[in-house]
């Protein structure tokens, strides 16, 4: 019985001819795709160490940032007096500066504390009342009954907010040892940043230091130049919003001012949130016609921030497209809440700035 010979050995399928097969865009794609899967495990990897020393983390970012302020400001005095000196009157001064507003602000709420709790109470019966007029015809009992229930809500569950108020305090503690550990760190950032910084290029390859040292120097030029424009930004923001509520009457013109400050360094949408606070306030104390104009203030501060403030000031140092931005703020709220939306954009400014600055002549030279 005769058995079938073997197959010629050139009809058997080779991986070459097999891997030709393939489409030159799906293999491109694969190849891209495996890659963005280990960057993301990377990434991934970063930010959960980062998540269990986060307050480290947090303190150290602080620090960075109270260096940007204040380098500049002990770098021209040391050139009158002493370079240890020139740090702790930079330092002194500036805990000094921040103290006195945030007295001026509490002095302020003490004062028209008894009128606005007479203002708020009328400006509540006057929206309650309009509530009731056409065209809602709220029942006038639905906000006894709201009332009502807010009170036997907050009497079921006392011990949970006696908890929360606790746990408030211990978080207290938390910020504050935060803020202690980054004015320790900016202190010595200040004073010698360069010994630091050169002991650390000392601790890596010779080949390494170069492309590092052009890295680390857009770097630090980017996250100083963001530092010093959203400082500009916000307090540009907070002096426009304190003269506009300050002349509509608004109470708490100087707090609204200083929460507008604050809400400034996040982009985008911390400014809308500011003036939507400062809108309801106008509501409950002046009545809608002066909460309609703190509205249009809204609007009049977003276009001035956005079409003035962000492209004059912040083009030199930042060069990222507002899709970017937005993106940016959203996804650090969804990873780390407000303290993400804060770092977003200057980390995602730095890694494009280092990018670039690895991509150019000096990097390549490196």
């Amino acid at each position: 019985m005769s058995t079938p010979s073997d197959p010629p050995a050139s009809a058997l399928p080779r991986p070459d001819d097999a891997e030709s097969r393939v489409p030159d865009v799906l293999r491109t794609a694969a190849a891209y795709a495996w890659r963005l899967i280990a960057v993301g495990i990377v990434v991934r990897v970063a930010f959960s160490v980062l998540g269990q020393f986060h307050r480290i983390a947090v303190a150290v970012f602080l620090g960075l940032v109270i260096t940007a302020v204040l380098r500049p400001v002990a770098g021209r005095l040391a050139r009158v007096m002493p370079r240890p000196l020139a740090v702790a009157v930079a330092v002194i001064g500036g805990i000094v500066l921040v103290l006195g507003v945030l007295a001026l602000v509490g002095e302020t709420v003490a004062d028209q504390r008894t009128g606005l709790e007479k203002e708020f109470v009328a400006g509540v019966d006057r929206i309650e009342r309009r509530l009731e007029d056409p065209p809602f015809r709220l029942p006038a009992h639905a906000f006894d009954d709201l009332q009502s229930r807010i009170g036997k809500l907050l009497s079921d569950h006392r011990s949970a907010l006696i908890s929360t108020a606790l746990s408030g305090a211990s978080r207290l503690v938390e910020v504050l040892t935060v803020l202690a550990l980054a004015l320790f760190c900016a202190v010595f950032f200040t004073h010698s940043g360069e010994k630091q910084w050169q002991w650390l290029c000392d601790q890596l390859p010779r080949r390494a230091r170069q492309r590092f040292a052009v890295g680390a120097e857009a770097a630090w030029r980017t996250f100083t130049g963001y530092t010093h424009g959203i400082l500009l930004v916000a307090a540009t923001n907070a002096v426009l919003v304190g003269i506009a509520l300050f002349a509509l009457g608004v109470p708490l013109a100087v707090p609204l001012a200083l929460l507008e400050f604050v809400a400034a360094f996040i982009p985008l949408i911390g400014s809308p949130i500011a003036l939507a606070i400062a809108a309801v306030v106008a509501l409950a104390s002046k009545g809608p016609l002066i909460a309609l104009v703190v509205v249009a203030l809204i609007v009049v501060i977003g276009q001035i921030e956005g079409h003035v403030l962000h492209p004059v000031v912040m083009s030199w140092a930042v060069r990222l497209h507002p899709v970017v931005v937005a993106l940016a703020v959203v996804g650090g709220a969804v990873a780390a809440g407000v303290i993400g939306a804060v770092v977003a954009v200057p980390l995602v400014a730095v890694v494009w700035s280092v990018y670039q600055a690895l991509r150019g002549p000096a990097g390549e030279a490196a």
